[in-house]
């Protein structure tokens, strides 16, 4: 069956997986929705569009037609809760007005939560979370964002699906949560100052147990969830299926990249990473880098966040299980192989 895919936030980590990933099927044409067409997607349409302005969305994609699936991965950053909200559920709105109104023949949403919908952000949780445990104390967007769906999906043939990863791992320049970049460029630093790797966050999270979410795993979830009647209407927490300790992944991860490890030290990464633009620079130059912006390439502010959570955070995979999606990946096999991605693509240095 022919499909007709927007994926919005498509420059995102999650979105461009979700392209990629949409555009090699078959009998699918995919259009990226984002305010950067840059760098270029294979075989995805790149439509520039703020999503927060309701006259540009309707010029940008007005005339588009007969659009069957959304994948939803648009993200705006602000400070407090009801800023997330307020600004998180007018982008998706404003598509859904547009996108209802051309494309009659609407079918499926995609759209993404996260560990915020358990309170992975404000300290220790119930684990393993399950996708039935009760919601917390409002102002959440992705409540809002999901409220938003059911209340316009009623009485109407299209349905939605809400998927929850943790930390997603994948390729994107200049995206907030990214803990895939983080690591690579601080390893990558630490290795030409001649240093040990060394987890910079604390003990308790050195120790703790956690979970994280690739890319790739994430996209084939989307493809999956907008052609399964099992998840019509649902929410899933999806990740590589797998747990671990930082303790034990964090030396394996300085032996891909071919160094030494030492105790950890908590170190603030957005304060001690943020001075080593002009060595980057010169690293750029030195390994012929792709020429990304030092201040795009990473968030060092997100990799404290992760590497200070002294709590387990893992979530329970089951529902996905038992209504037919059962991608998963080793998630040392997953740094191991991302990394050299970022390799090749010239975002590092070579990773032996």
């Amino acid at each position: 069956m022919q499909r007709k895919v927007l994926v919005a936030g498509a420059q995102g980590v999650i979105g461009r997986a979700a392209a990629i990933r949409l555009a090699a099927q078959p009998e699918t044409t995919v259009l990226g929705l984002s305010r950067r067409t840059e760098p270029a997607i294979p075989n995805v349409e790149a439509v520039s569009v703020d999503l927060l302005d309701p006259a540009r969305v309707r010029e940008s994609l007005g005339e588009v037609r007969d659009v069957t699936h959304i994948v939803f991965g648009a993200y705006i950053e602000k400070q407090t809760a009801a800023e997330k909200s307020t600004v998180n559920v007018a982008i998706l709105r404003n598509l859904l007005d547009v996108v209802e109104e051309t494309s009659p023949g609407l079918r499926h949403v995609t759209f993404y939560q996260g560990g915020k919908a358990y309170g992975a952000d404000l300290g220790p949780f119930k684990t393993p979370a399950r996708e039935d445990d009760p919601r917390l104390m409002p102002p959440n967007f992705y409540y809002d964002q999901e409220d938003l769906l059911r209340e316009r999906q009623k009485g109407k043939d299209w349905s939605f699906t809400a998927l929850r990863p943790e930390a997603v791992c994948g390729f994107a320049i200049g995206n907030p949560m990214n803990l895939l970049t983080v690591i690579a460029v601080y390893a990558a630093i630490s290795k030409e100052l001649g240093i040990p790797l060394r987890f910079p966050g604390t003990e308790a999270a050195y120790r703790a147990l956690y979970q994280v979410s690739s890319a790739d795993i994430l996209a084939e979830a989307a493809d999956w969830a907008g052609t399964t009647p099992a998840a019509r209407n649902e929410i899933f927490n999806i990740t590589n299926g797998d747990y671990f300790r930082w303790q034990h992944m964090w030396p394996r991860i300085a032996r891909m990249f071919g160094m030494d490890w030492a105790d950890p030290i908590p170190m603030p990464l957005a304060t001690y990473m943020t001075d080593k633009g002009p060595l980057w620079d010169r690293m750029t130059k030195r390994y012929g880098l792709q020429p990304i912006p030092y201040d795009k390439v990473a968030s060092w502010p997100f990799g404290d966040f992760i590497f200070a959570s002294g709590f387990d955070n893992i979530s329970s995979t089951i529902k996905a299980r038992q209504a037919g999606f059962q991608a998963c990946i080793d998630t040392e096999d997953m740094f191991r192989n991302q990394f050299r991605h970022l390799s090749d693509l010239k975002v590092i240095p070579l990773v032996p």
